[in-house]
Formats: structure tokens, sequence, C-alpha cells
């Protein structure tokens, strides 16, 4: 069974940062690809950024610049460096890995607002 936890999210004020992490538990093959999407009331899950098992990243277009992705392959550990937040990332925040098979976390709630 594979699991994935994050962690990190809350209230923070525009302008602000936050550090999201997501551990990959479980029986893991071969993961590709670990990354996050988000997902604000009424609207469709979209990506926001994902890494590669070789170190390549890719970014939404509105957070480029903004958000950074790292991994720890060691530890099976995504990270989401979150800076000069704006009241439109607030989301639920999803850690998404592809290994074999999709897998999702249960998500954590970031929220900017002043």
């Amino acid at each position: 069974q594979v699991q994935l936890v994050e962690s990190g999210g809350g209230l923070v004020q525009p302008g602000g940062s936050l550090r999201l992490s997501c551990v990959a538990s479980g029986s893991i093959f071969s993961i590709v690809t670990m990354g996050w999407y988000r997902q604000a009331p009424g609207k469709p899950r979209d990506l926001v950024a994902f890494i590669t098992s070789g170190g390549n990243t890719n970014y939404a277009d509105s957070v480029r610049g903004r958000f950074t992705i790292s991994r720890d392959g060691a530890k099976n550990t995504v990270y989401l460096e979150m800076n000069s937040l704006k009241p439109e990332d607030t989301a639920v925040y999803y850690c998404h890995m592809y290994a074999r098979q999709n897998y999702w976390g249960q998500g954590t709630q970031v929220t900017v607002s002043s």
C-alpha cells in the first residue's frame, strides 16, 4: 500500500511564504515524477509543478518564478517552496506521484489572506 502524506499548509498573508512537504511510503517502484496539484473551490484540479526522477522540473505559468519544487530521492520526499504568495494561490494542494500508476495525497489547505 502506497501512501502520500502532505504537510506544511496553513494560513499566510499575501506576500508570505510556505513550504509544503510530501512523503511517499510503502511498496514504491520506479518513481517517474512527483509533484503538486491544487484545487480551488469550484475549479478543476490543476498542475502546479512536477519534478522527474532525473531532476527536471516543470511549473505552471502562474507560479513560475515564485514557487520552487525539489526532491529528496533517498527519502521519497518532494517539497514545494512557495514565495510571494497571492490570494489566488488559495487552494487545497495535492501531492502526486507517478510510479507505474498515479498516487495522490489527501491534500493540505493553503489559504492566503490578510
